[in-house]
């Protein structure tokens, strides 16, 4: 069965590639970037498969199980957009065009210099070089580095003021993964793929880990009332679990009012916020957003834009703006 699913896939990424990519690609005089071309046909057809398996699965659940009624429509239809940009290849191949001959470069200075990559399939032979091992061992130590990373955004003045972006929908539903600013994913993507070049995860794998990574967190960010039990929550993100990571306050304050932090930082396994003292686990599905946005009193009725490129000027002047409260 996967066997002939795969051999399905690899027909299509084949006639796509040749029947549309490549004759496009010669017709604007891009024909040396073939090869690269032919990957990122491939990542398109994956998010395809990941936007219908949503659609299909996560859609339905949101109907029956929803944590609470939405108060805008046009939200769902705003990050879907997101969800598009981004899984049908479009920062992939802008990593591909722009980025991909610069690792390149940088990896043969390295290698010039005696300083090779890590593998870590190569940790424990027999063992780590069984081919569902080794995935899960990338996968945890992305996951590591993704920790880390998603923490930053919280604690550095500039970062937060990007990706606040992500945490200012206050109607969280399945495509709100992929709500963020196209700064924050350019940096993340390249970041991660950095990380997985140094510890020698294989071109296959990656989009492997990339994809299975994307569809847990489309779970977790899915308007639909389920957890995983008080052990299960410990052992992988729920969407109760990583919706108090969006709850006003709780989410993005760890000093009182108006601080940066939060709680809840782990990407899709809750080990490293239980190893560094950030986890918080609740029986509740808490209210989304952030404070600022909520109307007087309670916050400043800030405007985070409801427009995709309206939501892309105001998380850059957001940037300026808290990177300069940091150098005062």
């Amino acid at each position: 069965m996967i066997a002939s699913l795969s051999d399905s896939f690899a027909i299509a990424q084949a006639w796509l590639f040749e029947t549309v990519v490549q004759p496009l690609l010669f017709w604007s005089g891009l024909g040396e970037f073939t090869e690269n071309a032919f990957e990122g046909t491939e990542w398109f057809l994956i998010g395809v498969c990941e936007l219908v398996l949503l659609w299909l699965v996560l859609r339905p659940l949101e109907a029956m199980i929803p944590v609470h009624a939405f108060d805008d429509r046009r939200a769902r239809w705003n990050d879907f957009i997101y969800t598009v940009v981004h899984r049908l290849g479009a920062f992939t191949l802008v990593i591909f065009f722009l980025l991909d001959p610069l690792i390149d470069q940088f990896t043969a200075f390295l290698h010039l210099h005696g300083i090779h990559q890590f593998d870590l399939d190569k940790i424990w032979p027999g063992v780590t070089d069984l081919p569902l091992v080794s995935f899960f061992l990338y996968l945890l130590v992305l996951d590591f580095f993704d920790y880390w990373y998603h923490r930053a955004q919280h604690n550095i003045g500039w970062w937060w003021g990007l990706h606040s972006l992500h945490h200012s929908q206050q109607n969280m539903n399945l495509w709100s993964d992929d709500r963020n600013h196209l700064l924050d994913d350019l940096l993340r993507d390249l970041f991660l793929a950095v990380i997985a070049l140094f510890i020698g995860v294989q071109p296959g794998q990656y989009v492997l880990l990339v994809a299975l990574s994307r569809i847990l967190q489309s779970v977790q960010h899915a308007n639909i009332r389920l957890h995983f039990g008080s052990v299960g929550e410990r052992l992988l993100v729920s969407p109760r679990f990583h919706r108090l990571h969006h709850a006003i306050g709780i989410g993005h304050e760890s000093r009182g009012r108006g601080s940066l932090g939060g709680h809840n930082f782990a990407v899709l396994f809750p080990v490293w916020d239980l190893l560094f003292g950030t986890a918080r686990f609740g029986d509740g599905f808490a209210l989304t957003g952030i404070r600022d946005q909520l109307p007087p009193p309670q916050g400043k009725g800030r405007d985070y834009g409801r427009g995709f490129w309206r939501q892309q000027w105001l998380g850059l002047r957001r940037m300026v703006e808290y990177g300069q409260r940091a150098r005062r």
